[in-house]
């Protein structure tokens, strides 16, 4: 079990879940005669909880698509401010918003970075090859060279005539 939580963003997906938990309770919520309800008769304090939810169970069951669930959680969390009660009375907000952020910034452990050709060193015995290169003119070089002699000379054309 250990291995399969190492291997997800799981601490992000459970934040983004908390977060769409705490925004659809805090939507249901009395406190008194204080019962605050933004949106379309409350539609969007039904429907982002939901998507919350859904996301932060996605982004650890599908972990490569962790950064597309990321950002949707982290875009949905900030607009919660708005639409579901003050985005959970700020707490949902930030839970889903930090969860957002671990989401997209998780990376699998096995992923190393690839070596570029151009990155590599190779060990010649002797510079001797590297020398003959360089000792010898090249024609392709030379024809470029008077080529880029008369394009320097050349005015830049501006505008239409």
């Amino acid at each position: 079990m250990r291995n399969w939580c190492r291997s997800r963003p799981t601490v992000g997906g459970l934040l983004v879940a908390l977060a769409g938990v705490e925004l659809f309770f805090s939507g249901q919520l009395d406190i008194g005669k204080f019962h605050v309800q933004l949106g379309i008769e409350g539609l969007q304090a039904t429907i982002v909880p939901i998507a919350l939810v859904a996301l932060g169970i996605l982004a650890i069951a599908m972990p490569v698509h962790r950064i597309f669930y990321g950002v949707i959680a982290l875009a949905l969390s900030v607009y919660s401010l708005i639409g579901v009660n003050l985005g959970g009375f700020v707490i949902g907000m930030l839970l889903g918003a930090v969860g957002g952020v671990l989401v997209v910034a998780w990376m699998p452990k096995d992923v190393a970075p690839e070596e570029s050709p151009d990155d590599s060193v190779t060990d010649s015995p002797s510079g001797e090859e590297f020398d003959a290169i360089a000792a010898t003119p090249d024609d392709a070089d030379e024809s470029q060279d008077e080529h880029a002699d008369e394009g320097a000379k050349r005015p830049l054309a501006r505008g239409r005539r």
